[in-house]
């Protein structure tokens, strides 16, 4: 539900184990509910759902961890809580930050037309219908803004078609770029000029499709501030923040190992997403909206920014004005209209605002803010109760209970 990464993900894991629904815990932080946890998470790595956790739940200044498995089957290598997690779709909200920090200095307006950083997507064309010819287009209302990548509404995103049936779908796929499990593995410059080559499947702002905008959005974010996107990020957030394991690679001995499940065993085998040989090796393309390493801790500083309305260190590190906006659901009831996605009623109970979703209903979880990874992890914060939860493990999310561990983690976390 919740990856650029889920061409697959309605397939079902045939024989794999049912995961736990729910954890039914009093309270994580106290020494009965943690006791209770401890095995509910333990119990998801002996059934081998899982190779190996970490878990974090912080509630204020409290914070309560969990350790458990293999960093590497192979090898035997133990899981620790400094462990490196590629961490997928939960960076997206990083590179949000980011942009807004480009806002905040006047760089660009969030709905500023991009085309003076990004050419290649000036001048659109956008499909008159989106399993039509290439060449069958209208032009563009309006120019695409900083906010329609942020807020995943410029007009290109994943397509849950048969690529041969729907010409746009085949062409993303031919070219490289339709989202998926493996990050784009060439340079940015040819990734923009691949992306202009397309013609919008619907006019800028009208309908959210996801993924792509945040990849565009890293992009922006280095040429707009003439770093990359890894060192701007490390400069104005994550050295503030006390980040510093979160980039776009890191030392392979700290690592985790991607692994997938068999589609008809649920036996775990190893996989690996990177563009490179590994997420050891730089990446030639810095992808803003999947290409992250980080840790527990990290996504613990993260989180605690984001409940704090922007502060770090004592000091306003992002207008607290702008962290509301990244947290406010700025996708329209039409547009979640037009916008399927699944489980099906999704936009019943979520929002999208910058670069990250919230929950809207019901009453008791409204306004917590997060988002889940495909490589198997989950960050999601609580401010009414000032909480911070993140699960990483690393099995890529491929069937219907993708999120089940996660979601009773999360609600164990918030609803105790």
């Amino acid at each position: 539900m919740c990856t650029p990464h889920l061409i697959t993900r309605r397939q079902a894991l045939a024989g794999a184990a049912a995961l736990p629904l729910a954890f039914g815990l009093v309270d994580p932080v106290s020494a009965s509910g943690s006791s209770a946890l401890r095995g509910k998470l333990d119990a998801a790595v002996a059934s081998s759902r899982v190779p190996g956790l970490v878990a974090l739940i912080a509630r204020g200044p409290d914070v309560w961890t969990h350790v458990a498995g293999l960093r590497d089957i192979d090898s035997g290598a133990p899981m620790t809580r400094d462990t490196l997690f590629a961490v997928a779709s939960i960076g997206k909200p990083l590179t949000a930050v980011a942009a807004l920090m480009l806002v905040q200095d006047g760089t660009i307006g969030l709905d500023d037309p991009v085309d003076p950083w990004l050419p290649e997507l000036a001048d659109r064309h956008v499909l008159r219908h989106q399993g039509g010819a290439l060449d069958d287009t209208v032009p563009a209302t309006r120019a695409i803004t900083l906010r329609d990548l942020l807020t995943m509404r410029m007009g290109l995103g994943i397509v849950f078609a048969d690529p041969a049936e729907v010409p746009v779908a085949g062409q993303m796929q031919a070219l490289g770029v339709m989202p998926g499990p493996t990050l784009f593995a060439e340079d940015a410059d040819t990734y923009m000029a691949r992306l202009g080559s397309l013609p919008l499947m619907h006019q800028p702002g009208a309908a959210w499709r996801y993924h792509t905008g945040l990849d565009v959005a890293g992009v922006l974010v280095a040429r707009a501030s003439g770093m990359s996107l890894d060192g701007f990020l490390r400069a104005r957030a994550c050295a503030p923040l006390g980040m510093l394991d979160t980039a776009f690679s890191g030392p392979a001995d700290r690592l985790a190992t991607q692994y997938a499940g068999n589609p008809d065993t649920g036996a775990l085998a190893r996989w690996n997403s990177a563009a490179a040989d590994s997420f050891a090796d730089p990446p030639v393309f810095q992808a803003g909206g999947g290409g992250h390493v980080s840790t527990v801790d990290d996504f613990l500083a993260f989180g605690r920014f984001l409940l704090s309305r922007g502060m770090a260190d004592g000091g306003q590190l992002l207008d607290a004005a702008l962290v509301d906006e990244m947290l406010r659901d700025q996708i329209t009831p039409a547009q979640k209209a037009a916008s399927p996605w699944f489980p099906a009623d999704f936009w019943d109970t979520h929002g999208w605002g910058l670069g990250v979703a919230m929950r809207t209903a019901p009453q008791t979880a409204k306004g917590r803010f997060g988002w889940w990874g495909g490589y198997g992890t989950s960050f999601w914060c609580d401010p009414a109760t000032n909480t911070v939860a993140a699960l990483f493990t690393q099995r890529m999310m491929t069937g219907p209970d993708d999120v089940a561990l996660a979601d009773a983690f999360t609600n164990a976390a918030f609803d105790a």
